[in-house]
This record gives C-alpha cells, sequence and structure tokens, in this order.
C-alpha cells in the first residue's frame, strides 16, 4: 500500500472525526511497520481539518539533489533539535530536500544517529543509586572475604505465567513477498488466563516451584507457610548434614518479604537475609535470568496444573552449570552497579 493510500484513508477518517491516535492504531494493525508513524498521522489529519484535498506530495522548487548549504543544514538540525524523533521521510516531507540530501545532512555534517531509547525500570533518585551502591559493596565484600559462600545462597520471587503464549515481537516475524501485508497477532487480553508461580532456586538447581490458587492474595502469613516453610524443608532433605547452617535467603523486597514476620520467622530458623536493593530487578537472578527463560520456552497450557508441572521439568532440565553461571554473573552484575555509582547497566551487557 503506497503513501497516497494511507493518506486518503486518513482523510476519510478525518473526515468521520476520528482522532489521529486511533487511525494510526488501525493502520499499525493491519500493516505493522509499513503504517506511517503516528506523528504523520498526526500532521496529515490537522491538514485534512484545515481543508486540504490533494493526498499527493506538493511539487518541489526543484532543489538539487546535492543542495547541503548552510541554509538547509541549519534547517534539518532546528528541525531534529524540535523533534528528535523525526523520521528521515518526514523530514524530507517538511523541508522538501531529496532523501539523500537529508541523510547526508544528518550523517555527513550534522553527525547524528538514531539509536532505540532503552528502558529502565525506573528513574533512579541519587539516594537510590546510592543506596544500591552500598548493598552491592556490603554483599560482594561478605563474597569475597569468604563470610558468605555462593553455594549457600537461596534466592526466589514471584511472577505471573500465561497459558497461551503469543510470542514476542521477533518470535512473530514470517517472511512475506515484497509488497505483501504481514500477518496480524491478537494483542493478549488483560483478562486471558494466568497463573501466579512463586519460584525458588540455588546454584545448584531448582528449590521450589509453589502454584498459587486463583483468587489467592499473597500475604506474609501465605508466604510464610506456602513457601518459606516448604524451602527451608527442602533445603534441609537437600543437605541432610548441613541443614539450614550457613543459608542466605534472597528476596526483592515485596510488601510480604519485608514484613516483620517474615523477618522474624527467618531469624528463628537461623538463615541470614541477603539486603536487596531497591529498584533493583537487574539485580534479582529471578528477573534478569530465570522469569524470561521460562516464558521464552513455554508452549500453550490447558490450565493451571500442566503450566505448573511444565515449569518444574523446564527447571529440573537445565544443567547445574546454567544455574552456577546465573549466579557468578549475578556478581558481576554488583561489580558493575558499583563502578557505573547505581545506574541501571544492563545496556553494557
Amino acid at each position: 500500500m503506497d503513501k497516497e493510500h494511507f493518506r486518503f484513508y486518513i482523510k476519510v477518517c478525518t473526515a468521520l472525526n476520528i482522532q489521529p491516535i486511533v487511525i494510526h492504531n488501525e493502520l499499525h494493525t493491519v500493516f505493522g511497520d509499513q503504517a506511517p508513524p503516528l506523528r504523520t498521522v498526526q500532521r496529515w489529519s490537522k491538514w485534512f481539518r484545515e481543508g486540504r484535498e490533494e493526498v499527493e506530495d506538493e511539487e518541489r522548487s526543484g532543489r538539487l539533489v546535492t543542495e547541503t548549504t548552510p541554509k538547509n543544514i541549519e534547517q534539518v538540525r532546528d528541525l531534529i533539535n524540535d523533534d528528535p524523533y523525526l523520521t528521515v521521510d518526514e523530514i524530507e516531507e517538511q523541508t522538501g530536500l531529496s532523501h539523500g540530501t537529508v541523510q547526508r545532512i544528518i550523517s555527513d555534517h550534522l553527525q547524528l544517529r538514531k539509536i532505540t531509547a532503552r528502558y529502565v525500570p525506573k528513574h533512579l533518585t541519587n539516594s537510590q543509586k546510592a543506596e544500591r551502591v552500598r548493598i552491592c559493596q556490603e554483599n560482594l565484600s561478605k563474597f569475597k572475604q569468604g563470610v558468605w559462600r555462593l553455594s549457600d545462597v537461596v534466592t526466589g520471587d514471584e511472577s505471573w505465567f500465561y497459558h497461551e503464549q503469543i510470542g514476542r515481537k521477533s518470535s512473530n516475524a514470517v517472511w512475506v513477498a515484497r509488497g505483501g501485508a504481514p500477518p496480524t497477532v491478537v494483542r493478549r487480553s488483560r483478562f486471558a488466563p494466568r497463573t501466579l508461580l512463586c519460584i525458588f532456586f540455588k546454584s545448584t538447581g531448582p528449590v521450589l516451584v509453589h502454584r498459587v490458587e486463583r483468587g489467592q492474595t499473597v500475604d506474609h502469613e501465605y508466604y510464610i507457610n506456602n513457601c518459606l516453610q516448604p524451602v527451608l524443608e527442602e533445603i534441609k532433605s537437600q543437605r541432610p548434614s548441613q541443614g539450614l547452617h550457613m543459608i542466605k535467603f534472597h528476596h526483592d523486597n515485596g510488601r510480604p518479604h519485608v514484613h516483620k514476620d517474615v523477618v522474624s520467622f527467618l531469624e528463628s530458623e537461623g538463615v541470614t537475609i541477603m539486603p536487596h536493593p531497591p529498584n533493583s530487578p537487574d539485580l534479582s537472578p529471578c528477573d534478569f535470568w530465570l522469569f524470561d527463560l521460562i516464558k521464552q520456552n513455554l508452549g500453550d497450557q490447558d490450565n493451571s496444573e500442566s503450566l505448573h508441572e511444565t515449569v518444574i521439568k523446564f527447571m529440573e532440565s537445565l544443567k547445574k552449570e546454567e544455574y552456577k553461571k546465573t549466579f557468578d554473573k549475578w556478581i558481576e552484575r554488583m561489580e558493575l552497579c558499583i563502578n557505573h555509582q547505581g545506574e541501571y547497566f544492563e545496556h553494557l551487557l
């Protein structure tokens, strides 16, 4: 579908008082990346509301392809400074310069390159960065001094797992004939069946995969009775001669995890709690490794029971070296956090 057809659709929808964001979403649902960007839809919708009739480009003034004059360079610079998300096509459309000229101005004269913005869990304050550094330094020093051993650490967390898998964007890519429309994938409903699992593991392998029944709230009492107690019993069975001696327990700062009754329970069992920095999924093995790995390899499941069994089998199928390697990377991540003054660092990995 060429750009004139897109513009005609925008014109018709605008005449029907349909908002640009709705028009863009409909086009993107059908045509995917071939659809014009939102800013283009908004601009043409505005022109049509103002009375424009033509969907074709206006006649240009005959500028040469090689016309990279100081005036044109400054014009492109001003457009990018005003909106750094502009595409080359949009700059071409607004300036009347050729596509090649715009590209040369951007790369050769302005020396710019376009990169994708990276997502971070949240914008950290200076105090939050300092706290991330402080906790990483304290934890690292204990491992390096031999006070703590990675083999004695149990880590865990909760995550939702959907029964039906739709795959990531990259896994839904298919080859189509040139000019052909891409296939569509229905966005998952927020009411789609899913199950909450509480998963705990050590550097030697899984310890517990607990399935939370639908409608059950995981408060501190539930967490103690259904997660912590079974985890500690399993550790005792795995280490009959040592029991809970020297065990360190790691979880994030979720409300049930930091409740005073949870802290008291673990202390009463002689288990040391390994501090976790706030706002730090990049420093939690469940978040930076395990949960994504499971979800990438999880097929469609009929119900919660089959999902639970499948996750257990998958975790048991992983080699011990994979678990140990993840714990070693955990140490590397603590060092990266310290070296980068508490900033998120995953873009460096």
